[in-house]
């Protein structure tokens, strides 16, 4: 099922024994396109203090309730690892952040999650101290690549990115407005972009794998697709998510193969 990581942002998070608090922001990385954390804002309960949740701890995103429901206890969250959300998130933070629960890190890794493509629930550590990463060096697709864990940060937010100007391979396409991502891995699969600039009205989806490059300085996603494409391309409704339906029709219309098969 597809979410947007937009609507995210307001929904409270509950652990097993209360609230922890509001999503403020979600980062995803720029070689998976996938969500690794949202940004959860702990109000009152921690000062406003901001903290981190894996799709790890999650146990289901409900819509109808505006909620995000985790395993893990708001002592467990209370003693995870500060994080400064309003600078980038290092490589070594992650670390310190997954040690501490117990996750293995996902960067050594081809597929989407470090023990396959979906994210797997697993016992967290308790909030004296996670359990070492001890899987983090082996699974499917691992790299075992010493320089990984020293790697540069690829995490973005995506509050900051939406707004971001799109290109196409001829002529300006939009901007950012949100990410569609699907529930089950986590996976950004679609960048919604507003064409308002010269489609009034119009929305339109763009998968990741349909883009060129990213000029992170210059705010920029270079498309590989033709403004005519995408003016012809089926309209996204913000206010309704598309179905597979809708979304087989989207890529026959730009003859690309779905993600699904």
């Amino acid at each position: 099922m597809l979410h947007s990581l937009t609507a995210l942002r307001k929904f409270h998070v509950h652990a097993t024994d209360g609230d922890v608090g509001e999503v403020t922001d979600g980062y995803f990385d720029d070689e998976r396109w996938v969500v690794r954390y949202l940004a959860v804002n702990t109000g009152s309960w921690l000062n406003g203090r901001e903290v981190l949740i894996s799709p790890y701890s999650i146990e289901r995103v409900d819509d109808a309730g505006s909620a995000i429901v985790i395993q893990l206890t708001r002592k467990q969250v209370e003693g995870s690892p500060s994080i400064d959300t309003a600078k980038p998130i290092s490589r070594r933070q992650e670390e310190s952040y997954l040690s501490y629960f117990g996750y293995p890190v996902y960067w050594p890794y081809t597929t989407l999650w470090a023990w396959g493509a979906t994210p797997v629930v697993i016992p967290p550590g308790e909030a004296e101290g996670g359990r070492p990463p001890s899987a983090a060096g082996y699974g499917i697709g691992a790299k075992n690549d010493a320089a990984a864990s020293s790697a540069d940060a690829h995490l973005h937010s995506g509050r900051e990115v939406t707004g971001y100007h799109i290109q196409g391979s001829d002529d300006a396409v939009g901007h950012v407005e949100d990410f569609l991502f699907e529930d089950h891995s986590w996976a950004i699969r679609y960048l919604a972009a507003d064409t308002r600039n010269w489609l009034p009205g119009k929305h339109v989806l763009i998968s990741p794998q349909w883009i060129r490059e990213v000029s992170w300085p210059e705010r920029l996603v270079v498309v590989e697709l033709k403004r005519e494409e995408i003016e012809a391309s089926p309209q996204y409704d913000p206010k309704h998510l598309p179905s597979r339906g809708d979304e087989a029709n989207l890529h026959r219309h730009y003859r690309r193969p779905g993600y699904w098969n």
